[in-house]
């Protein structure tokens, strides 16, 4: 497997060789001195260019980095029409985001805390600070933000409900697992800020959540994953609500929000009903 040295040199000697690169900068998990590096730590680099089709219309470069296993071709999803990127596998484990950049967009990815520098053929790129997660921190939620994920949350668990009475568990594992899981995740997210005064990184797609939540919180948290059974469901599903209660009013009383305690006692309610209620039921009576 490549290392470090040897990636970063393989794409400056390919950016010194073409002319139309005029600058390539790094930013992400490699350039983020919070985070551990190991063999997946994948490098994100943009280079700027004045002809941007050109890496459209030649593909022949993609060899020169290696032996790929599997790639993806996207437009940035802000600027389609000024930034495309590869996202490129390779077999020795090696993971590459390669993007190509008009000049225009120097500016606006520098905006990116996690930044570096690797050439500036035409010192064009003016010295920033170094490398730090200000523009990753966990921002606080306003009241409607704050009230918006509860309720979803709840709102969406009724749905879970009539999944499972029907007999329906790939619908509910959906439900539950995206829109359900989501809220929850969000909720957590703040309840971890909020114990750092607002001032950290959590991660995406809970990464952090093992390392920085209280430990019994955390195993409140992997309770909630059920199997594919309608009893492990149903008890997830509590569970997830219990976790929700329990950090949304403690994020609540932090910012000084209101917990609409009254939405979350109606749901469970409701929950325990459908639960209790016979597969061949015709009415909800």
């Amino acid at each position: 497997m490549r290392n470090e040295e040897q990636v970063l040199k393989q794409i400056l000697d390919f950016a010194q060789s073409d002319e139309n690169i005029r600058a390539v900068i790094m930013n992400g998990s490699r350039v983020n001195p919070n985070i551990h590096h190991d063999i997946f730590s994948d490098y994100d680099i943009i280079c700027f260019v004045h002809d941007l089709e050109k890496y459209v219309r030649d593909k022949s470069w993609i060899p020169y980095f290696g032996e790929w296993v599997i790639m993806q071709f996207n437009r940035h999803d802000e600027q389609p029409e000024n930034q495309y990127v590869y996202l490129m596998q390779f077999a020795d484990g090696v993971r590459i985001d390669l993007s190509f950049a008009r000049m225009n967009m120097i500016e606006p990815s520098l905006e990116d805390s996690l930044t570096v520098v690797l050439l500036d053929k035409d010192q064009s790129i003016p010295a920033s600070p170094d490398p730090n997660e200000s523009s990753y921190i966990t921002k606080k939620p306003n009241q409607a933000e704050y009230d918006l994920v509860v309720n979803e949350f709840w709102w969406v668990s009724t749905y879970v409900a009539k999944a499972i009475w029907r007999n329906e568990p790939v619908t509910a594992k959906y439900l539950f697992e995206v829109i359900v899981r989501d809220c929850l995740n969000r909720m957590v997210a703040w309840y971890i800020a909020m114990q750092h005064d607002w001032q950290i990184n959590v991660g995406k797609m809970g990464k952090k959540f093992g390392s920085l939540l209280p430990t019994e919180v955390w195993q409140e948290l992997l309770l909630t994953y059920p199997g594919i059974e309608e009893d492990a469901i149903w008890q997830a599903l509590f569970r997830a609500g219990n976790l929700m209660r329990k950090l949304g009013v403690a994020v609540a009383e932090n910012l000084e929000y209101t917990y609409h305690d009254q939405e979350d006692e109606r749901v469970i309610k409701y929950l325990y009903q459908v639960m209790n209620l016979p597969k061949d039921a015709q009415s909800f009576d």
